[in-house]
């Protein structure tokens, strides 16, 4: 988590407190869900960012040679919504794959259209028909699932399958 990530969760959880004690418990209702979903977002992005270091780590021990970069904020466009979040870049050559993830945080940000929590983006550098477009959305059953955004406007779910492809599309000299 990062320190602008801790300043706003305690900053949340202080203004709760406060409308606990001003006897407005709407307000505290609202500021206790969105830290429920700002610690769901920050988990599934984590999540996300973790699975593709594991298979840049994988394949560096095996000689692959990838850098990775982290850029903490960083802000993309999804709509005309602004999200605002991180970027994990990996790197082979000319090859890059980067992972932007993030949601607003302001009402000036806009929102997360689809009845979304995050939304995230796979790039592929050179590649701009194998990227995805991700929507962290909660499931029938209340649990948060990545999506990708099919160009159809379909949904389907994300696996750990579906990243592997994209490590291997970014590590393929195809």
């Amino acid at each position: 988590m990062s320190e602008l990530d801790e300043t706003w969760e305690l900053a949340l959880a202080e203004a709760a407190r406060r409308a606990r004690g001003a006897g407005r418990a709407d307000v505290a209702r609202y500021l206790d869900l969105r830290s429920q979903n700002d610690l769901l977002r920050r988990t599934a992005i984590d999540w996300l960012a973790a699975t593709l270091t594991a298979l840049a780590g994988e394949a560096n021990r095996k000689g692959a040679a990838i850098q990775i970069e982290r850029h903490d904020p960083h802000s993309f466009r999804r709509g005309s919504a602004t999200m605002i979040g991180n970027q994990l870049t990996l790197k082979r050559g000319v090859r890059a794959l980067s992972l932007e993830s993030g949601w607003p945080r302001a009402p000036r940000d806009g929102f997360v259209s689809g009845d979304g929590l995050a939304c995230a983006n796979l790039k592929h550098f050179g590649r701009p028909r194998a990227n995805a477009e991700l929507l962290l959305a909660r499931s029938a059953k209340g649990l948060p699932r990545w999506l990708i955004i099919e160009k159809t406007g379909e949904q389907t779910p994300l696996t750990e399958a579906a990243i592997r492809n994209h490590f291997i599309a970014f590590l393929s000299e195809s």
